[in-house]
């Protein structure tokens, strides 16, 4: 199949995991002898058409229109401050000069022809609209989470613009059976939903890969040595849980009074935590690290740590969930509401891998990570049982087949 991608990330650009699975999904896709062209954002530096791993990449340059949005764009967006409103105009100018290239530029011009057209969420929807009206081809909409999933709240416009997708396309591919849930709840059609898992690159995500002395560096190096290592990697937002899973540390350091918990990420939380910390005592316990590492650096986190835990409280699929499980770790993570890692661990019985806890609830965090770092056989078990589980159910050539088999349905007709 010759394949559209309108995303917003992709290589060298990359906001979060969204980045990752197009990455892996596109170059998957050509191992298996299909062709691929990406639509991306253009961060101002990067070239406007390359050609990645054999992807053919198009970032068109945009412009400052945040002078001219207020006689156009939708009265939620007059409200937004002027930086966010600068990226919702580059977000719809990047929509509209990628879908005017494909239209008259490659299919008009070069005659090229194209069997699929898929946008992932609403940061590439409308290319992905128009491009289906234009040229007459099937649409397949990714939605990976929805704006009431992502913010308390939400924009009314973003949201305009899913449903606008969603309906609009041929078929909806989502990430976790939570998501599909979540999906026919605010009302799309139930018969258009696909479920295809994340995955992740389990040749690279190896504990093999990694010798003792290695991981004990490493743990010197980031202040951890002997200690209990608990392991946090995600945005600091509410929505991730990490200023929950530091309430529960005082409770954790009354059985493991020695246990470090590392926190890596950025986000709007930072200040908080830090006075999270200082207030419960426990700056002796807690390591934030608010950086950007390497992918590279951030593997040596996993393959450092003792127990893994995401408490999120809206996770359509946990990426770094299935990364620190493909590294054979054992996880602690949150399962209410839209909780694709729900699905991705299995709590109990033979095959057991990591255990599911309340979000909201700090000692319910604390009484299952204490359960693991207490127990150094069931550890070795869940952590064994985890990257097969990953070997088995979420590598990225099998997400890459599941993904083809959706996009095959369209181009068969049987849609």
């Amino acid at each position: 199949m010759k394949l559209i991608h309108f995303v917003d990330e992709f290589p060298p650009f990359f906001r979060g995991g969204l980045g990752t699975y197009a990455m892996e999904l596109t170059r998957k896709f050509i191992e298996l002898g299909h062709d691929v062209t990406v639509f991306s954002r253009n961060t101002g530096d990067d070239p406007t058409r390359d050609v990645w791993h054999g992807v053919e990449v198009h970032r068109p340059l945009v412009v400052d229109i945040v002078d001219i949005l207020p006689a156009f764009i939708p009265g939620d967006v007059k409200t937004w401050p002027v930086e966010s409103q600068r990226f919702f105009g580059e977000t719809l100018l990047f929509n509209l000069l990628s879908a005017s290239k494909l239209i008259k530029h490659m299919t008009g011009i070069d005659n090229r022809k194209f069997d699929v057209i898929a946008s992932h969420d609403w940061l590439s929807a409308l290319g992905g609209i128009i491009s289906k009206k234009n040229l007459n081809l099937p649409f397949i909409f990714h939605f990976h989470s929805t704006e009431q999933g992502r913010v308390r709240e939400g924009s009314p416009t973003v949201k305009d613009i899913e449903r606008l997708a969603g309906m609009k396309s041929d078929l909806i591919v989502t990430v976790s059976y939570a998501m599909r849930d979540e999906l026919i709840s605010l009302g799309y059609p139930e018969r258009k939903i696909r479920v295809v898992y994340n995955g992740v690159d389990t040749e690279k995500y190896d504990p093999e890969k990694f010798r003792n002395d290695e991981v004990e560096a490493f743990r010197n190096e980031i202040g951890i040595a002997d200690d209990p290592m608990i392991l946090f990697i995600g945005r600091l937002t509410w929505v991730k849980g990490a200023d929950t899973l530091v309430r529960a540390m005082p409770e954790i350091l009354k059985n493991h009074p020695d246990a470090k918990l590392v926190l890596l990420g950025m986000g709007e939380e930072e200040h908080l935590i830090r006075h999270l910390i200082k207030s419960l005592g426990v700056e002796k316990n807690v390591i934030l690290h608010p950086k950007y590492v390497s992918e590279e650096e951030r593997i040596l986190y996993y393959a450092a740590c003792d127990v893994a835990v995401f408490p999120s409280k809206y996770e359509p699929f946990g990426i770094v969930c299935t990364e620190a499980m493909s590294m054979g770790k054992p996880v602690v993570v949150g399962a209410r509401g839209t909780s694709g890692m729900r699905e991705q661990v299995i709590p109990a019985g033979s095959n057991i891998c990591g255990f599911h806890i309340n979000p909201y609830d700090p000692s319910d965090i604390a009484i299952y990570v204490s359960r693991v770092l207490e127990d150094d056989g069931l550890r070795k078990e869940m952590g064994k049982n985890a990257r097969i589980r990953v070997i088995e159910n979420f590598t990225w050539r099998k997400i890459a087949e599941d993904t083809l088999d959706v996009y095959a349905e369209v181009v068969d007709g049987g849609v």
